[in-house]
C-alpha cells in the first residue's frame, strides 16, 4: 500500500523552516513508522531490564508468587527502575533502540537533553499508558478487551504526532524535546 503522506509511507520530514539552522535542527524528524518500531524495539529491550530487577525484586524480598501482597511495590520498583533507565539514556542522547533506529533526543534548541528535562519526558510518556490503564482498572476488562483497549490508545497517541506542527510525539512538546534523525553518536 503507498500514500502520498510522507509521514505514513515512512521517509524523514524536513526539519521546521523556522528552526534554527545549526546542525543539530537541520537534521530531520524521523517518520512515524520508524519512531513506532524504535518504540517497539524498546519494549523488546526493556524485557530484559524487567527481568533482571524482577529477578531481584522477588529473590531479595522473598516473593513466591506473582499475587504477593508487595506486588504494588514492585510496581513501583519497575517504575523508578525504568526511570533511571530512560532519565540516564536520554541524558546521553539516545537509547540502544534509538541508536539502532538512528533517532536522537535533544532539546528544542538542538542542545543535550538535561536530566530534569529527561525526567520530565519520562513522565509524560507515561500518557501512553496511563488512561487506558485507568480505564482498565474499574472495569476488570478481560486480557483480550485490555489489550485491545491499550494498543487503540497507543495507535490514537501515535497518529496524534500528525497534528503537531513539527510531527513530534505531544509529550516531547510539552517536555521540550524532540527526536531527530541522528547517526549514533561517538563513544568519546
Amino acid at each position: 500500500m503507498v500514500s502520498s503522506s510522507p509521514e505514513v509511507s515512512g521517509p524523514d520530514q524536513p526539519a521546521s523552516p523556522d528552526a534554527p539552522a545549526n546542525g543539530a535542527l537541520a537534521s530531520t524528524v524521523p517518520g512515524l513508522w520508524r519512531r513506532m518500531a524504535c518504540w517497539l524495539y524498546e519494549g523488546m529491550l526493556l524485557f530484559a531490564v524487567v527481568f533482571v530487577s524482577g529477578w531481584l525484586f522477588s529473590t531479595l524480598g522473598q516473593m513466591r508468587d506473582a499475587m504477593d501482597s508487595r506486588r504494588h511495590l514492585f510496581q513501583a520498583f519497575l517504575f523508578v527502575v525504568f526511570g533511571v533507565y530512560f532519565v540516564w539514556f536520554w541524558a546521553k542522547g539516545q537509547t540502544l533502540a534509538m541508536k539502532t533506529w538512528n533517532i536522537r533526543i535533544v532539546d528544542i534548541h538542538g542542545q543535550p537533553v538535561s536530566q530534569r528535562r529527561a525526567l520530565a519526558r519520562y513522565l509524560l510518556s507515561w500518557i501512553w499508558f496511563l488512561p487506558p490503564l485507568a480505564a482498565i482498572a474499574p472495569f476488570k476488562l478481560s486480557g483480550g478487551e485490555s489489550t485491545v483497549l491499550i494498543f487503540g490508545w497507543v495507535a490514537v497517541w501515535a497518529v496524534l504526532a500528525r497534528f503537531h506542527p513539527e510531527r513530534q510525539f505531544w509529550h516531547d512538546a510539552w517536555a521540550g524535546t524532540r527526536l531527530i534523525t541522528s547517526k549514533p553518536m561517538s563513544r568519546r
